[in-house]
This record gives C-alpha cells, sequence and structure tokens, in this order.
C-alpha cells in the first residue's frame, strides 16, 4: 500500500460488515485494522473501555520486535501474535505486507476460534484495501525523498 486510503462512506461500510461478520463469528468484542506504523484504519466493536490509538500503536511495536526475533530464527516473521490475560486476550495477525488486524476478545471465546475465523476476514481485508481506489488525489501519500534536514523558512 503506498498510500493510506482517504475512506469513503462505502468503504466504511465495506470494512465495517467484514469485521462485523467476523466479531460475530468469534464471538470477539473488537477488531482494529491498522497499519504497520500504528495508524487506525478501521475499527468495528466495544471500544468503550480502552484506547484504540494507544493500542494500535503498541501492536504496530510489538508486531515489529517480535519481526526481529522471528528473523533470529530463521522466519521473515511471525504472521500472528497471542497476548493471554487473564480476563482479555489480544489476537493480531498480519492482513498484507502492509496491515495488521488486532482483536481483542475474552472468556466467552477461545484464540483458536478468534485465529481461524480471522484467516478468512485478513484476506477479506486486504482484497477490500486493495479495491480502494487511493489515485485522483484521495488518500495520504509519503515519499521520504521528500524530506530535507534543512528547515523551511516561509515568509510569515
Amino acid at each position: 500500500m503506498n498510500s493510506i486510503p482517504a475512506l469513503t462512506i462505502e468503504n466504511v461500510a465495506s470494512l465495517d460488515g467484514v469485521l462485523g461478520d467476523f466479531l460475530q463469528k468469534a464471538d470477539a468484542e473488537l477488531t482494529v485494522v491498522i497499519d504497520r506504523g500504528g495508524n487506525v484504519i478501521s475499527q468495528f466493536g466495544d471500544v468503550s473501555v480502552m484506547d484504540v490509538t494507544i493500542i494500535a500503536a503498541l501492536a504496530a511495536g510489538s508486531f515489529a520486535a517480535t519481526k526481529e526475533l522471528a528473523r533470529r530464527i530463521g522466519e521473515v516473521e511471525f504472521n500472528a501474535l497471542y497476548h493471554q490475560g487473564n480476563g482479555s486476550h489480544i489476537f493480531m495477525n498480519s492482513v498484507d505486507d502492509d496491515t495488521i488486524m488486532i482483536t481483542v476478545f475474552g472468556q466467552r471465546t477461545t484464540v483458536g476460534l478468534v485465529r481461524f475465523y480471522s484467516a478468512a476476514t485478513a484476506v477479506a481485508v486486504s482484497q477490500l484495501l486493495k479495491s480502494f481506489d487511493t489515485s485522483g488525489g484521495h488518500g495520504f501519500a509519503f515519499d521520504p525523498a521528500d524530506v530535507t534536514a534543512t528547515p523551511i523558512f516561509l515568509d510569515r
């Protein structure tokens, strides 16, 4: 993904449909789709008890750290991570090279069920994101070549 898409109402509805179906099947509480930098692309579920922005940033950092662990044992990356708590758990899986899906769930379900349904959901989310048109002036594109160390002063 070369740019972060500017989602239309139709794009959000499509993503919400896929994520809502996933949450219902997996009996999970919240799912968040983020880019590898920790930016929230889409979220669905109960966000009232947590700050999704912080969760996204920390999850991206966790995924990046374990990528190096995987490399150290000869893997490209671990495509899924699971953090087990006493009451709440987090399952993160790779959607594609640019995107991660985070799922928060509790005692009502199992990590196996979440993992099972997240695989098909990741494919559906990846296809949706690729279908969103990021050309034509929509979205945000960043080219590292545009950054210089020289400060730019604008006349006031």
